[in-house]
């Protein structure tokens, strides 16, 4: 019996980076062996065990087969006779295919060092296909190295087209797929990971909303970048510089899906694009099975990111409707998030990146008048249904004139 460091701990360590967790394999032992030993048995598709006394995670070690469509249809095998290069051989990537012995020795018997020194993200083996999954596991790796210079192997963009040409990528099912975007979402460059979608031909495939923003023109004036779909990837590099939380990211992501569906007449005015772009939203949301905060958060910025750019030109009524309509007093966290991501989206155009956004702290100032507000005053007269409404609008109108005329 003998155990190995695996996969991110030794990647993670050869780059200086901090190592979070510690993936272990045992090769030369049973499940029986190791239930002996004290390991406790958690593995569902395949044994996994934790470990007696630190509770860390050590796997058998594992051959693969394909047997079927999709990331299910394999057959495993844990045979003690598996050595630790043949368990590395089923990995995705060369620097994820490193093993560490007992002794600190480095088992790379796939060349996953001379990768790290010359930063290129490149598959195993041919076996990489079998497996949809690592489509998207490989583009979430470039949007977390590419500061760090990693750039994708021409030949695993090759491989990854035609996977997409297989069919294969159509098998994914809704959770991996949210779950790898979700994560990717919170990578240091999140863009890269939909542009490296993109250079493999299968971003059409699997956010074909995104995908079909390329090429679409906005007025110069408000986007020297012109194309729709590298101002969104713009956008969201900026949420992610400024720290803005994953909810925040994808709302941003979304928020301009409607520009393409403008009418070709129109262009590059993209007027109407907030309404047609909710259909889009929900559209994609109900495929992928996003939470329904991200869903909320993001339909509301669909909707209102325009009236929020224009804050200074809206009237004290149509304030107090986007504050009433955007749930903002029982939700004000939310509203925030929402300002955010309109941050983003100002600066998420060339030459504009750094631009002070004014209308947000406007907004959130009276946003915290509205809700930190004393009712006491309203309540007391004993008003009920209709009329307590129509007061409390009342009330809230007259703080909103007040607030406006004491920052002008």
């Amino acid at each position: 019996m003998k155990t190995y460091r695996v996969g991110g701990y030794v990647r993670d360590r050869l780059l200086k980076l901090p190592v979070k967790d510690i993936d272990w394999v045992v090769t030369g032992a049973s499940v029986e062996q190791m239930l002996e030993a004290g390991y406790k048995a958690i593995g569902k598709d395949f044994p996994v065990f934790l470990h007696p006394q630190s509770k860390e995670e050590y796997a058998l070690a594992r051959s693969e087969r394909k047997t079927g469509p999709g990331y299910h249809g394999f057959e495993f095998n844990i045979d003690t006779s598996i050595n630790i290069e043949e368990d590395l051989q089923r990995r995705d990537l060369t620097i994820n295919a490193m093993a560490e012995d007992e002794n600190g020795n480095i088992i790379d018997p796939y060349g996953g060092q001379h990768d790290i020194e010359n930063r290129l993200l490149r598959h195993v083996s041919e076996a990489f296909c079998e497996d949809p999954v690592r489509v998207l596991r490989v583009a979430r790796f470039a949007a977390r190295y590419h500061r760090l210079g990693f750039e994708l192997a021409d030949e695993t963009a090759v491989l990854i087209r035609r996977m997409g040409e297989s069919g294969e990528l159509e098998t994914l099912v809704a959770e991996r797929v949210w779950a790898e975007m979700s994560r990717a979402l919170d990578e240091p460059d999140p863009a890269v990971f939909f542009h490296t979608l993109r250079k493999c031909s299968v971003l059409h495939i699997l956010f074909a909303e995104i995908d079909t923003l390329f090429g679409v023109p906005q007025t110069a004036k408000y986007h020297p970048e012109i194309d729709t779909g590298e101002h969104v990837m713009m956008a969201l590099q900026k949420s992610a510089e400024l720290g803005f939380d994953n909810e925040t990211r994808f709302a941003v992501l979304m928020h301009d899906l409607g520009k393409a569906t403008t009418a070709a007449d129109i262009l590059p005015s993209h007027y109407g694009h907030e309404q047609r772009g909710k259909k889009l939203v929900k559209k994609f949301c109900q495929r992928w099975k996003a939470p329904k905060t991200y869903i909320e958060l993001a339909l509301l910025t669909t909707e209102y990111h325009t009236h929020i750019h224009r804050a200074f030109e809206l009237n004290p009524e149509t304030i107090l409707k986007l504050f009433t309509n955007s749930d903002l007093f029982r939700k004000p966290l939310r509203f925030k998030k929402m300002l955010n991501a309109c941050r983003a989206d100002i600066r998420g155009r060339s030459g504009f990146e750094n631009i002070d956004y004014p209308q947000a702290e406007f907004l959130a100032i009276l946003a915290d008048k509205l809700v930190d507000a004393d009712l006491a005053e309203i309540k007391n007269k004993g008003l009920d249904g209709k009329a307590f409404g129509d007061a409390l609008r009342q009330f809230r109108l007259q703080l909103i004139k007040a607030e406006i005329a004491s920052l002008q």
